[in-house]
């Protein structure tokens, strides 16, 4: 790990999430260089920390590491090409949301032209960075984010994932898809309830803590489904998990069922395989493999 000094940092891309970690850099006291596409988003930030580059080669130049927040893998290719050269030398962190694939392409451009490189996924909302809560998940190369660990660390918790720089996308996208689904379950279950009269608000008072109770079953369905064992005992069944009068209530109210529709295709697909006395962690050979018709595990 370095020391603790002010090594410059440059951020290109001052969205809100870019203008959340050049804010939170330049605040720990590293002279931070800002770029955008846009000029004068930088008007706000802290002008004795914070330098507003006029080319994106300026702001290149200006620090051994470079931070590019744009909107997707696309952009950051359009912004760094004709720029490339200027990279050697340098650790070009990505904390753009790409799928893995995208990352480890960025990876090897990058290498291409003697950068190191960082995949970074940002497990927070942008007042988050340098918050408590807030997190970015880190991939690629080892050497670089011991380098840069002490920058990396002022915008929040920053675990290392290894050297495939595709893990820290893929980590990213995965939590988002759990969250993202818990989202829509429960604005389908407000949904629901509306229909009797009862506001979004007031169905939340009961949804927190419940959901907040079940979530802690995420260990006990993932030691099942690394064992392997979807029969172990204390399980509730897919049988019993059937969703049928879920989707009838919904339909019923005049709510599209879509979100337990989704579910109850999952579960139906492996009660058709023979397996409705397996526990409800089965569900995840239905998303694992999708296309297996027998009987496997």
């Amino acid at each position: 790990m370095t020391s603790t000094s002010h090594s410059p940092v440059t951020v290109l891309g001052l969205g809100d999430m870019g203008r959340a970690l050049a804010t939170a850099v330049a605040a720990a006291g590293h002279p931070t260089t800002v770029w955008n596409r846009t000029p004068g988003r930088a008007d706000d930030l802290d002008p004795d920390r914070t330098t507003e580059a006029t080319s994106v080669r300026d702001a290149v130049a200006a620090s051994p590491l470079v931070v590019v927040c744009l909107l997707d893998a696309d952009s950051v290719r359009e912004v760094l090409d004709p720029v490339a050269d200027a990279l050697a030398g340098r650790t070009l962190v990505n904390v753009t949301t790409t799928t893995p694939e995208q990352s480890r392409a960025l990876a090897a451009w990058a290498d291409g032209h003697a950068a190191a490189y960082l995949d970074g996924g940002i497990m927070a909302t942008p007042p988050m960075i340098g918050g408590e809560g807030a997190q970015i998940l880190y991939s690629g190369s080892t050497a670089a984010y011991e380098e840069h660990r002490v920058v990396l660390e002022t915008w929040g918790q920053s675990p290392y994932l290894g050297e495939d720089p595709g893990v820290a996308s893929l980590y990213d996208l995965a939590l988002l898809a759990g969250m993202y689904t818990m989202f829509a379950g429960f604005l389908h279950g407000a949904a629901m309830v509306a229909t009797a009269g009862i506001s979004a608000r007031a169905f939340a008072e009961s949804a927190v803590p419940f959901v907040s109770a079940m979530v802690p079953s995420f260990r006990e369905y993932a030691a099942v489904v690394d064992g392997g064992d979807y029969g172990v005992a204390g399980q509730q069944s897919l049988e019993f998990s059937d969703l049928s009068d879920m989707v009838q209530a919904s339909v019923e109210a005049g709510v599209a069922p879509d979100v337990v529709v989704a579910v109850q295709g999952l579960i139906r697909r492996q009660i058709d395989r023979g397996h409705g006395k397996d526990g409800f962690a089965r569900l995840y050979e239905s998303i694992a493999r999708p296309t297996t018709t027998g009987a496997a595990r």
